[in-house]
């Protein structure tokens, strides 16, 4: 799965001076030359994806976007780094104009974000996702937003004026103590789950466009036995989850690409990734089977707007 956007060529010897420091991670400033890119590869059903920011804070392991790295020893920092793209905001509004110009009968289509998350934490400081929202307003676009941070919900007031827009919350595991191991620097799963309560429940027709909501499973982690069919009937809410394997492993950039570090972390649960395929197989079985009235997708299928 192939990404090959322009703001991965960001010239390296700009990332050699530290701005600040956001919690453990070094926080990098630049302007960009252009925000909207080509969509392509895992996500060509779109017009652009749109990144707010390079890197990201939360560092899991299985990350395919630390394939996107500058250099090999930011790839191997991952998580412990972040660019702001400072300018975006002004850039965005310069390139939905010229997309109105061009395209007066249709909106654009945007998937926000696909090589970083747009509310990491570095984003309650900065709020320039909020700001790239307030852009995207007067431009009426199909917009996909994906992350795994309950800081969304600081935006609704903002994401119930949006007519067409799904909200994706990535949640790989229903185990806390999966999550721990492949993702420790991120929420916790009843934090993310209440997260997209939030927004459905302070959403109405009375309050604005409520959102279509899809709880992401991807990449598929082991949820233990146990846990699975609590986790399961949890999702009930959502109108779609997605479901999706690791993607391959290997070494060359700008390919969306496992990292080493998760695969280490699967000789941990040999019990599960011994007979992944089975697993996977008999866990999406489970989500049919509970989940009566709720859409789901696997891979690519499943990242669609509608």
């Amino acid at each position: 799965m192939e990404f090959k956007d322009e703001e991965y060529t960001i010239d390296v010897n700009q990332l050699l001076v530290v701005s600040e420091k956001f919690g453990s991670a070094d926080v990098y400033g630049q302007n960009a030359k252009s925000i909207l890119n080509k969509a392509t590869g895992f996500i060509k059903a779109y017009d652009f994806t749109l990144n707010p920011y390079r890197g990201c804070q939360y560092g899991c392991t299985y990350c395919y976007a630390a394939a996107f790295s500058p250099n090999e020893k930011k790839r191997d920092e991952w998580g412990k780094w972040v660019l702001i793209k400072e300018n975006a905001a002004e850039v965005l509004e310069k390139e939905l104009m010229r997309w109105q110009k061009k395209n007066s009968d249709k909106f654009p289509s945007i998937y926000m974000s696909s090589v970083t998350d747009p509310y990491q934490p570095i984003e309650s400081k900065t709020q320039l996702t909020r700001r790239l929202l307030e852009v995207m307003l007067e431009y009426r676009p199909i917009l996909v937003i994906q992350t795994r941070s309950p800081i969304i919900t600081r935006d609704i007031d903002i994401l119930q004026r949006f007519k067409n827009l799904r909200v994706n919350m990535s949640i790989p595991t229903g185990s806390e103590v999966v999550r721990k191991d492949f993702e420790p620097q991120t929420p916790s799963i009843k934090a993310r789950l209440n997260a997209m309560k939030k927004i459905k429940t302070k959403i109405n027709d009375l309050t604005g466009y409520l959102p279509k909501l899809s709880i992401t499973i991807t990449p598929l982690l082991p949820t233990l036995p146990e846990e699975q069919e609590n986790f399961i009937r949890q999702l009930n809410f959502v109108d779609r989850v997605v479901i999706q394997d690791f993607h391959a492993s290997h070494k060359r950039s700008l390919i969306a690409s496992t990292r080493d570090a998760a695969i280490d972390m699967k000789k941990k649960y040999e019990w599960w990734y011994s007979n992944e395929a089975k697993n996977y197989q008999q866990f999406k079985g489970k989500l049919v089977e509970i989940l009566n009235d709720v859409e789901i997708k696997e891979g690519q299928a499943g990242f669609t707007y509608e």
